[in-house]
């Protein structure tokens, strides 16, 4: 087996039957398995997968296991010479599976490769990720892009050849499955967000490369799986980003981080109450940042309550 191909989802039915789709209209030669693991969908997930798909694996949880823990369960039960971690909303591009098989082979120092994600236009999204620091956490990552592109290379540059990077964007992850095994999968203490950032700072501890495969090009519907549990997403990140840094930073940058993150909390929380005040609550986006501080201040409030967040 040469690829295989893990994708998670939970009631997410049609955007993972389309991303099912599109590794079986790849252009190669490759053998390919695909494992799905359904993180305890109550949708049609269950019945629609398995008929249209026979020959899919699909490994059934009755409860939401999490993308770290889900992806190290399909992995033990992989056979694959390398693992490409698939979010249910992208779509690789026919020969995208086949480039990044042939780096990596040519490359036997490369552990990580991620693809050039795409807007349903064919305009670029990030796709490259710095590793989080004071920096890129309290400060724009837009601007930051724009007066160091060598540091922070992003979508403003079109790049035409490998790029070694510190981290990538987790929408296509191609991985050596030789070096995961080494490494011992993803970090199961992240629930959603920030693992495929850890695992890339790990394989570089050990001297391994990450890179940035420009002709691997992959459509990326963003954010359309965290979209449905917006406010539920949003605390799971700032949950993930804390346990990042308590696991990789001192404790007087997380006190900085800490103090710099709730100063520009609570001046979003202030415009967007301010903001839908005056507008009548009619501006729907700014509803919807009122919403989401409001529920991120309130999660600091009551204490980061590991009982909020998206549901287990």
């Amino acid at each position: 087996m040469d690829v295989s191909v893990i994708i998670l989802t939970r009631n997410t039915c049609a955007l993972t039957r389309a991303a099912i789709q599109s590794v079986l209209d790849s252009n190669d030669s490759l053998a390919k398995e695909i494992i799905v693991v359904d993180n305890g969908s109550t949708d049609e997930t269950l019945s629609v997968l398995p008929r249209e798909f026979p020959d899919l694996k699909l490994i059934r949880a009755e409860k939401n296991l999490g993308f770290a823990r889900a992806c190290n369960l399909a992995a033990k039960q992989s056979s694959g010479e390398f693992l490409l971690l698939l979010n249910s909303d992208a779509r690789p591009a026919p020969d995208a599976l086949e480039k990044a098989a042939a780096w990596m082979r040519a490359n036997s120092d490369c552990a990580v490769a991620g693809g050039q994600l795409l807007n349903a236009d064919g305009s670029r999204q990030n796709s490259i990720a710095n590793f989080p620091t004071l920096a890129t956490e309290l400060l724009s990552k837009s601007l930051l892009r724009r007066l160091w592109p060598e540091k922070f290379p992003g979508k403003e540059r079109e790049l035409r050849a490998p790029l070694d990077v510190e981290s990538i964007v987790g929408a296509f992850v191609f991985v050596r499955k030789k070096i995961w095994g080494e490494l011992g999968g993803l970090d199961e203490r992240y629930f959603f967000f920030f693992e495929e950032t850890d695992f890339c700072l790990r394989a570089r501890q050990k001297n391994f490369r990450v890179v940035h495969l420009p002709e691997v090009r992959v459509r990326h519907d963003q954010g359309a799986t965290a979209k449905q549990v917006s406010v539920a997403a949003r605390i799971e990140y700032w949950r993930s980003r804390y346990i990042y840094f308590s696991k990789n930073r001192s404790a007087f940058t997380r006190s900085i981080l800490f103090a710099g993150l709730m100063a520009r909390l609570f001046f979003d929380w202030l415009a967007a109450s301010l903001t839908t005040i005056f507008t009548l609550g009619k501006n729907a986006r700014w509803r919807s940042r009122w919403r989401v501080c409001t529920a991120l201040l309130g999660w600091h409030l009551r204490g980061c309550p590991a009982s909020a967040g998206l549901p287990r």
